[in-house]
């Protein structure tokens, strides 16, 4: 068994596939999706997604970062409104990203704080997302961590240090395509982070690892991010699975 803990199978992208991407994600031996939300314009799309493969999606909910704009509270309401209404297995995509557009930054950590403070009411872990934010990202996990905060730190690219800084949290590792990347980094560290921190995804269809790097991302690309995992621990391509599945339950508590 293989989880991805990060597709967003519901992408305009798949439109025109994707039941074949999903088949292919099967064939190789993923049977677990856990899908991110954005924003409200995806909602119907995720519960569609959930509605068509309800045996293997497992939806979160919340707030992307690079959809906090002017009407930043209003997308939070439609939030709060979904989690009160129904179950998700986490609060996620949630974060600060620089990236893009530093204009809204104090609107990103105000609605990173209160989604945190949701999840820790709700007992569901969060799915951050962080990029040129490491440290106001961790300024806001300090302000709040508690026994009942945890989660994954999605797509992680930082340094050791900040890698121990996040599991310090009681956050997993995020890991995909980037690990496969020659100038990924991450690669040269990895085998000092204990397994047992560790999760696999995809962030399909972006991040799609080499030999794909740069064409739409699959979840089934899944493997080439396992053995790359293989070669640095050098332990086997089950074991990897095995482990990081596990870690998917803890976390997920499913």
């Amino acid at each position: 068994m293989i989880t991805d803990t990060h597709t967003h199978l519901y992408s305009e992208q798949f439109d025109e596939d994707r039941e074949s991407v999903m088949e292919r994600a099967k064939k190789i031996g993923v049977s677990r999706f856990f899908i991110p939300a954005i924003d409200s314009s995806y909602m119907d799309r995720m519960l569609d997604l959930e509605k068509n493969y309800s045996n293997s999606i497992f939806l979160m909910m919340g707030l992307h970062p690079t959809s906090v704009k002017e009407n930043y509270k209003e997308e939070l309401n439609f939030v709060k409104k979904w989690i009160d209404k129904r179950n998700f297995y986490a609060i996620g995509e949630i974060g600060i990203d620089l990236y893009w557009d530093k204009d809204f930054l104090k609107q990103q950590q105000d609605a990173f704080r209160i989604q945190i403070q949701w999840a820790k009411e709700k007992k569901l872990p969060i799915v951050i997302h962080c990029r040129n934010a490491f440290d106001e990202v961790f300024e806001i996990l300090e302000e709040e961590k508690s026994d009942s905060l945890y989660g994954i730190f999605h797509c992680f690219t930082g340094t050791f240090e900040q890698a121990q800084q996040a599991i310090s949290y009681n956050m997993k590792l995020g890991i995909g395509g980037v690990a496969t990347f020659k100038n990924g980094k991450i690669d040269k560290f990895l085998k000092q982070i204990d397994l047992k921190n560790i999760v696999l995804e995809t962030d399909a269809p972006y991040l799609a690892p080499t030999p794909y790097r740069g064409k739409r991302n699959e979840s089934s690309y899944i493997t080439n991010v396992i053995d790359k995992l293989v070669d640095i621990y050098d332990i086997s391509f089950q074991e990897i699975t095995e482990i990081t599945t596990q870690n998917s339950k803890d976390v997920f508590g499913v």
